[in-house]
C-alpha cells in the first residue's frame, strides 16, 4: 500500500479546483453571450430557377449567380425585346457583374460596386452594339450574412416573400411610374396617367446612351428565417397574378420546384403574345 502525504497532496488539489473554477465561468459566460451570427460569414443558400422562352422567337433574357466566401451574387436581365441586340446586352450585362463581383478579394462596397459595374456594363453594351440598338434590363441580389443589398435598373423586379406575402423591394424604371408621381402630385389625372399609351415605356436601362444611374439600396433589408427572395423578368409578373404567385411561393419545396411550377404555370396559360419569363428564388438555409 502506498501512503501519500497530505502536503504533497495540496497544490494538486488547488489546482484541481482551479482549473474546475475556470471551466464553470466560461460555461456560465457562454450562456449569457450566446455566440451570434457574423455578418461577413455567407450562409448557406438554396437557388432555383425557371424559364421559358414564351411566344418570342428568340430568348433574350440571362441570367446567373455567384457565391464567394464572404457573399453570394444573382444577377437576372431582360433584354428588350423589340431590340435586335436584345440578347447580347442581357448576357454582357449579366455577364459584367459575375465577373467584377468574383474578381472582389471581400465584401464590396455596395454603391460603389453597383455604380461602377453598372456603368462598366452600359459602356460594353453600347461598344457591341455597331450601330445595331440594344438593351436591357438588370435586377440584382447582394447577399451577406443576413442582410440582402440590391441594385436593380429598368423594370425587372426584386420581391421577399416573407410570411405568405410578396414584399416588393425596387421601383420599376417606366414612364408608368413617372406618370404616378405627376398624379400624385396634380400635375395630372388619374384617368391621363392611365390612358398613357406610352406607360409602360422604360426610362431607363443598360444600353442606354443616356444611362444615369441605377436604382441601389441605401441600407440592407434584414431577412428573417423562412424569407424567400424573388428576382423576376415581366414575363413573370404581367402573366401571373400576385396571389398565383405567392400561393404558389408558399409551397413547402425547394426552390428548384417552386420555380419550375411558376413557370409550368405560365406556359398553362397559352398567351398569344408570352413575352420571355425568368425567375431567381433564393432562399438561405438558417
Amino acid at each position: 500500500m502506498i501512503l501519500w502525504n497530505d502536503k504533497e497532496l495540496t497544490p494538486y488539489w488547488v489546482l484541481a479546483c482551479g482549473c474546475m473554477l475556470v471551466g464553470l465561468l466560461l460555461f456560465v459566460r457562454s450562456r449569457i453571450n450566446p455566440v451570434r451570427q457574423r455578418d461577413d460569414v455567407p450562409l448557406e443558400a438554396q437557388i432555383g430557377n425557371g424559364q421559358t422562352i414564351g411566344a418570342r422567337s428568340e430568348q433574350d433574357d440571362y441570367f446567373a449567380s455567384a457565391s464567394m466566401p464572404f457573399g453570394l451574387l444573382a444577377v437576372l436581365a431582360d433584354g428588350i425585346s423589340g431590340l435586335s441586340g436584345g440578347k447580347m446586352a442581357s448576357t454582357t450585362a449579366v455577364e459584367t457583374f459575375i465577373r467584377e463581383f468574383e474578381e472582389q478579394e471581400h465584401f464590396p462596397d455596395v454603391q460603389e460596386f453597383y455604380q461602377n459595374t453598372s456603368h462598366m456594363a452600359n459602356q460594353a453594351i453600347l461598344r457591341k452594339q455597331q450601330g445595331v440598338p440594344g438593351g436591357t434590363t438588370l435586377v440584382s441580389a447582394l447577399i451577406r450574412g443576413r442582410n440582402l443589398y440590391w441594385g436593380a435598373v429598368g423594370d425587372s423586379i426584386l420581391a421577399v416573400f416573407r410570411k405568405g406575402e410578396l414584399v416588393p423591394i425596387n421601383h420599376k424604371h417606366t414612364l408608368e411610374s413617372q406618370l404616378e408621381e405627376q398624379y400624385m402630385s396634380g400635375e395630372i389625372t388619374e384617368q391621363e396617367a392611365l390612358d398613357n399609351p406610352q406607360r409602360k415605356r422604360l426610362v431607363n436601362y443598360l444600353g442606354y446612351e443616356h444611362f444615369r444611374q441605377m436604382e441601389i439600396a441605401d441600407e440592407p433589408f434584414a431577412l428573417q428565417p423562412g424569407d424567400k427572395i424573388v428576382l423576376c423578368s415581366d414575363g413573370v409578373y404581367n402573366t401571373l397574378t400576385e396571389m398565383e404567385l405567392e400561393t404558389l411561393l408558399a409551397r413547402d419545396q425547394s426552390p428548384y420546384d417552386t420555380a419550375q411550377d411558376i413557370i409550368d404555370l405560365i406556359e398553362e396559360k397559352r398567351l398569344v403574345h408570352q413575352d420571355n419569363a425568368t425567375i431567381i428564388i433564393l432562399e438561405q438555409g438558417w
